[in-house]
């Protein structure tokens, strides 16, 4: 459909055109699809520029230039008349590059990096973390506390400290220093009302200033003076500070000095302090040498990859066995209520995955389930090795071959019966017409298909998690593995489960492996069909 804004035929020249009158044809015509455009337009530039001020304030020069860059080349493109069929190609170009070419090229880039619970800040970010730890002064008292601030309460604050003999101090940024009891302003009841030009705040205005109050440091002889609560406060000492010159961190406590290494601040004996977060940074191939080389990761990374690819090929193998035997069952032109068995076969095609699994999770409970009520068993479905593998193999072939029937019957129906009929002519059974005619069509139309159901098994996240989270879990393995898990679900409880906090760059590297594992195999079996296009 052409967009009539855009594209408009030459007028006719003639005596009356406007050419001939010296008038100028309108470049735009306001017609409501011309403004629906305008509309589309000021709200891609609306989003760009509330995004802006963000980029920049974090100096994100990259998004800032292609935001600009992108938000004028589609201006361009949808207000020109020379640029119809990129107004076509630029809202899927966008949504593939937000929904997957952009995805995987960051998970890509944190597989390279030590993004992490533990690396997850930036190191101007640690740096400062480190320098907001304070220890406790031994033996320091502590002070009943009034918080002032200059400027009728919008000014800068100030502390009025009353120890425990009941001298005051009152205490800016600047300092602090012993005050006369003349210099506090008391009403009847005993509560503080000022100090000089400094009044005393309410709860409603500490409140508003919570952030400030919490970065206020009064020094003094014995330390740092910090309020702790709203009424008291108490003396620290600066735990760490960091030298930028040398980029070394000192703990002022033991001396201990600390530099980067692999965005951790880290002691000559290799030690990282457990109170500082790091910070991310690029670590090259360490993520996949540690997939290699670690042996608390190898060990179980290598049985979930294996178990994987078995899962992968089983799970088609079977569907498709089962989806083809029953299509070539009920294509039998004599059969009846053919409809009503191919309606009723279906119905696992029609629930939702996630809610089958979950119901399959209670049935095959080893305690409760309704199966073994059934056969009067107490088989451990879900919790023994080998039987947790054939029961997510089974509940698989139940979730995914309705799919197979149901290809499988518009392949068949699709083959000529002069082509079979021509094969009993020529003196073929039924099984070899089957075998050296029938078969060999339904692969060419079904290969793709049978190669994109290995990519999904191969990823089959929610039968997996939902029907055991993975288990039974492997016995002396150091990473979150289970005799079930196959790498996306092993990826996500090391990224998300793991005990000692979410690993995201080496889940991403085991991601990034998928990925060409995944694309490899694909790339491959495509390949490898091109010779069935010659039976056609």
């Amino acid at each position: 459909m052409v967009d009539r804004t855009d594209v408009t035929e030459d007028p006719p020249s003639g005596p009356g055109s406007a050419e001939n009158r010296g008038e100028r044809s309108p470049r735009f015509s306001f017609t409501p699809a011309f403004v629906l455009k305008l509309l589309f337009l000021a709200a891609v530039n609306g989003l760009a520029i509330a995004g802006l001020p963000a980029m920049l304030d974090q100096g994100w020069w990259p998004g800032v230039a292609s935001v600009v860059v992108s938000t004028v080349f589609i201006d361009y493109v949808y207000l020109s008349r020379r640029t119809v069929p990129a107004k076509y190609l630029i809202p899927g170009t966008i949504f593939a590059l937000i929904f997957q070419v952009i995805p995987v090229v960051y998970t890509g880039y944190i597989a390279f990096t030590n993004f992490g619970t533990g690396n997850i800040l930036t190191k101007d970010q640690a740096i400062e973390r480190a320098e907001s730890l304070y220890s406790s002064v031994p033996g320091s008292q502590r002070f009943q506390l009034s918080i002032l601030a200059s400027e009728d309460g919008e000014g800068e604050l100030a502390l009025l400290l009353t120890d425990e003999a009941g001298n005051r101090f009152f205490g800016t940024a600047a300092g602090l220093e012993a005050l006369a009891p003349g210099e506090v302003v008391i009403d009847d009841a005993g509560k503080v009302l000022s100090v000089d030009d400094f009044v005393a705040l309410n709860l409603g205005q500490i409140s508003d200033r919570q952030d400030e109050l919490l970065s206020l440091e009064i020094p003094s002889e014995l330390g740092l003076v910090r309020p702790i609560t709203a009424t008291t406060a108490a003396v620290y000492n600066r735990l760490y500070e960091y030298d930028a010159q040398t980029d070394t961190l000192t703990n002022l406590e033991t001396g201990e000095v600390y530099t980067p290494v692999q965005g951790n601040f880290t002691s000559a004996a290799g030690e990282s302090p457990e109170d500082i977060p790091g910070w991310s940074v690029v670590v090259g191939f360490d993520n996949f040498k540690r997939i290699l080389t670690s042996e608390a990761i190898r060990g179980p990374f290598l049985r979930v990859f294996v178990w994987n690819y078995v899962f992968a090929v089983l799970s088609v193998v079977l569907t498709f066995a089962l989806g083809l035997l029953l299509a070539i069952t009920l294509n039998h032109p004599t059969l009846r209520g053919r409809r009503v068995y191919r309606s009723l076969l279906i119905i696992p095609y029609a629930l939702p995955s996630f809610m089958s699994a979950l119901i399959w999770r209670g049935l095959l409970n080893q305690d409760f389930g309704v199966i073994n009520e059934l056969l009067g068993a107490n088989i451990a479905w879900l919790n023994d090795p080998w039987m947790a593998k054939v029961s997510v193999l089974l509940v698989n072939l139940w979730l995914g071959f309705p799919y197979m029937f149901l290809i499988s019957t518009g392949a068949l129906q699709a083959i000529p019966d002069e082509l079979k009929e021509a094969s009993y002519v020529d003196g073929a059974s039924p099984r070899q017409a089957f075998r050296q005619v029938v078969f060999p069509l339904l692969l060419v139309t079904l290969a793709p298909l049978l190669i994109a159901s290995f990519a999904f098994n191969f990823n089959n996240f929610n039968v997996i998690y939902l029907l055991n989270s993975g288990g039974p879990p492997i016995e002396g393995a150091q990473t979150p593995a289970g005799h079930t898990d196959i790498l996306i679900s092993y990826t996500f409880r090391l990224a998300f489960e793991g005990g000692r906090g979410q690993d995201f760059g080496l889940a991403s590297a085991i991601a990034l492996l998928i990925f060409i594992m995944v694309a490899g195999v694909s790339a491959f079996s495509f390949r490898r069909t091109r010779a069935l296009e010659d039976l056609t």
